[in-house]
């Protein structure tokens, strides 16, 4: 049973995929979900500072809340590899 005010983070309906080119471990990380985005952010990003970084947590947070559209998250999550130097691929479904 969902939560008032809390979405369904696991969803991926109206979220366009991306994919995340990293280093390290994991190269290449497919991005489908707000659970996908806060696992890059807080597993796999190569360093938990910067701006950008710290607006993509907190807006990730808000979208999981349900109080904006997932697709703000993707978007601060674009801006966030921006900083980190990460590349962003569009990925079509």
């Amino acid at each position: 049973m969902q939560r008032v005010g809390v979405m369904d983070w696991h969803r991926s309906d109206d979220f366009a995929p991306l994919m995340l080119v990293m280093s390290g471990h994991e190269k290449h990380r497919l991005v489908t979900s707000l659970r996908e985005i806060a696992e890059a952010l807080i597993v796999t990003w190569p360093t938990y500072d910067g701006e950008e970084y710290i607006a993509a947590v907190k807006t990730c947070l808000d979208a999981i809340q349900d109080k904006i559209p997932a697709q703000v998250a993707r978007a601060a999550l674009i801006r966030a590899a921006a900083e980190a130097g990460i590349s962003v691929i569009d990925v079509a479904h």
